[in-house]
């Protein structure tokens, strides 16, 4: 090992990421997210899996048209179609254009998924990767369920890929089964038993089923991997994948026995952090690492003398380093356009001026109302304005009466550009509110989680609400807020309908 060795760090939040349940992304949505990936200096971007569905395909494209310094992902399955479709998506990246192909390699995928005898498995691999190899050198493949996968015919598959022209080899914990000694274990086992090894870059995707991705993808790199698979937040399928932000900081932080680089612009990590959970909906846990509301935070009295006399006593990494500002600038109703155009700079959001403009009226309006105007209100005023799907349905009145009397709410929305009114009575005023909206709207979603809770401190504080909503097998999540609760959650209500809305259409053709 060299003394400072240079790992590959590919970002899948775009792809695997958005398998998260209502974390689906539109092609606005996910250009964002892009270009913070950019900023950050990530490797390599996954985009989508372009044969999965129009929406996928088109985002992947314009991606690949947009961003300029990663190299830029597709996701495709072993067979010519998928790769056809991938390359006619990532050409537009040129020789940054990487095709990933995968199939799955374990003898339980391998009989009652694919239903293929581990010779064929290895055939068809094999004939993907030289189709893939015919409009790119750069290509990757991956043994799904890798970690499950015999020993000896995980080594006989690495070898043949490579032999045929993969640069890369991913090694995924697909279902997060493994232990961090078992994972080093596999990795070495490859680097001591693949002759050709040394011809590609070994890479690891690992999923948190059981907490240890990043723990096993750390093991992987002290066994010899080159490249982390990960995704902002850790979000993904089931319990996510490997965060990072978490294995970037832990290089950082630990090269005394960890001798590997990154070249991740880590100041960058909050903004992304934050800008992910505006354009998803998935809110941060408070004490998740790096990037959790606690991350930072002392209230043990012992800790916080410490930290007065001396920051490292308890803080192993700065806040500055990920991007985050002890000395928040605190904005008011005397503030003006230049204040708060810096502040959303810093906050990572890189909007147009028709976006700020809008920004700028409701920030305006909102500090008519309340004495401090913090990170979190103008999070919750970009996510309101600016980052939204198509709005089909949307709100433009709302009158909710309560108390003693039957819950009331009249609600007038525009639906399709047709103006419609109806007045409901619910169980209580929010009851009442949605019942309202799904009448008018007609849709079949069904509201499966509601979470109400104030922005920032104070009796003044905006109201968040977040809606999770079910159709057909399909979840969204919606989020609105507003100094009033009521209204923040026909927002939170409309914002998912509307996500379902263009999820449906997105995914209307899919494999």
């Amino acid at each position: 090992m060299s003394e400072s060795t240079r790992i590959k760090i590919f970002d899948t939040t775009l792809r695997d990421g958005e398998q998260s349940p209502g974390a689906s992304m539109n092609i606005e949505e996910k250009l964002r997210i892009a270009h913070e990936l950019e900023k950050m200096n990530v490797d390599i971007i996954e985009a989508g899996f372009p044969i999965a569905s129009i929406g996928d395909f088109e985002a992947v494209r314009k991606v690949a048209q947009t961003i300029k310094g990663p190299e830029i992902a597709g996701l495709c399955r072993s067979n010519f179609k998928d790769i056809d479709r991938a390359w006619e998506a990532l050409q537009y990246a040129g020789e940054r254009g990487r095709i990933h192909t995968f199939i799955a390699t374990s003898d339980i995928h391998m009989e009652r998924k694919l239903q293929m005898a581990p010779e064929q498995v290895l055939e068809t691999a094999v004939a993907a990767v030289k189709h893939a190899v015919s409009y790119t050198p750069n290509v990757e493949f991956s043994c799904e369920d890798a970690v499950r996968t015999r020993l000896p015919f995980l080594a006989r598959m690495v070898e043949a890929v490579i032999t045929a022209g993969a640069t890369t080899v991913n090694i995924p914990d697909t279902v997060g089964y493994a232990m961090p000694f078992e994972f080093f274990n596999i990795i070495k086992y490859l680097k001591d038993n693949v002759p050709n090894i040394n011809n590609a870059v070994i890479s690891v995707h690992c999923h948190n089923d059981l907490g240890l991705a990043v723990a096993n993808s750390l093991a992987a790199l002290q066994a010899g991997a080159g490249q982390v698979e990960c995704t902002i937040n850790g979000i993904g399928e089931r319990a996510g994948n490997c965060s990072l932000e978490e294995v970037v900081m832990g290089l950082r932080t630990r090269r005394d026995i960890m001798p590997f680089t990154t070249g991740v612009n880590t100041e960058y990590i909050h903004g992304a952090s934050r800008l992910l959970s505006t354009v998803t909906g998935i809110v941060v846990q408070p004490n998740k690492a790096i990037v959790g509301a606690n991350a930072f935070a002392h209230e043990a009295g012992i800790h916080q003398h410490g930290v007065l006399m001396d920051a490292e006593t308890y803080e192993i990494m700065t806040p500055e380093s990920i991007g985050l500002n002890r000395n928040k600038l605190v904005l008011g109703k005397h503030s003006g356009r230049h204040a708060f155009i810096d502040r959303i700079k810093e906050l990572g959001y890189d909007l147009p001026k028709e976006d700020i403009d809008k920004a700028f009226v409701r920030f305006k309006a909102l500090a008519d109302q309340k004495k401090e105007i913090f990170d979190e209100d103008i999070d919750a005023i970009i996510a309101d304005e600016v980052i939204r799907v198509e709005e089909r349905f949307k709100l433009v009145k709302i009158n909710v009466t309560s108390g003693i009397a039957a819950p009331t709410a009249m609600v007038e929305m525009a639906i399709e550009g047709q103006i419609r009114q109806m007045t409901v009575i619910g169980a209580g005023p929010v009851d009442a509110a949605f019942k309202a909206i799904k009448e008018l709207t007609g849709t079949g979603s069904e509201l499966r989680q509601y979470i109400v809770g104030a922005i920032t401190g104070g009796t003044d504080a905006q109201g968040e609400c977040t809606v999770r909503l079910e159709e057909n097998g399909r979840e969204v999540l919606g989020q609105g807020s507003h100094e009033d609760i009521i209204v923040a959650s026909a927002k939170a209500y409309i914002n998912a309908l509307n996500k379902m809305a263009s999820v449906i259409e997105r995914t209307s053709i899919t494999i």
